[in-house]
């Protein structure tokens, strides 16, 4: 019997055998030179939402920085379009909606503390705009934030800062509150219920 090589018998052998394992650099976790099956969609799931958390908490810090969403997609390696998607899917509104939902937030503190104006509010708590800041704070509160300053000074005057916080506190994706005037009197809103 002839045990020479030809090419042809040299391919099937090398189709029949199995492939080789990668051994190239080994990621962070992996035992070296050996690689990982690929994560799983749950693996991935749980990544995002800890990338999503990070730029929620980053936006909770640096409000009054100038932020977009492109510079706090770089923070998490994301495109900005992925990280608008996936935010929206996880917290229900976008990233700069969260963003200006946390300044107005701090921009009614302020507020109430009373010895700063609006303009200086606006542009403390990191709007460039007091057009946009106007508009939004009075989508948000129900009332523009000179009127605001007006009313929580007159209604909130005899309440501890830790409940008109609470009672005054913003509502999230576009519904304004009843007013503070009615919550410290006890009315409530159309629909709601009261309790006994």
């Amino acid at each position: 019997m002839c045990l020479t090589t030809s090419p042809e018998s040299a391919l099937l052998r090398s189709r029949s055998r199995p492939p080789r394992r990668w051994t190239g650099p080994a990621a962070a976790g992996e035992d070296e030179g050996v690689r990982t099956h690929p994560a799983t969609p749950e693996d991935q799931r749980l990544r995002t939402l800890v990338a999503l958390r990070r730029v929620r908490d980053r936006m909770d810090r640096e409000y009054a920085q100038p932020l977009d969403v492109e510079a706090l997609a770089r923070g998490v390696h994301m495109s900005a379009g992925h990280l608008s998607r996936a935010f929206r899917a996880a917290y229900g509104e976008s990233p700069y909606g969260y963003l200006m939902t946390r300044r107005i937030e701090r921009a009614m503190a302020l507020l109430r503390r009373g010895d700063l104006g609006v303009t200086e509010v606006c542009f403390a708590v990191g709007c460039s705009s007091l057009g946009t800041f106007s508009t939004r704070f009075a989508e948000l509160v129900g009332m523009s934030p000179s009127a605001y300053r007006r009313q929580v000074t007159d209604a909130a005057a005899g309440l501890p800062s830790c409940v008109a916080k609470q009672v005054t506190r913003p509502l999230r994706n576009r519904e304004a509150p009843f007013g503070l005037a009615a919550a410290v009197n006890g009315a409530a809103p159309p629909g709601a219920r009261r309790s006994a």
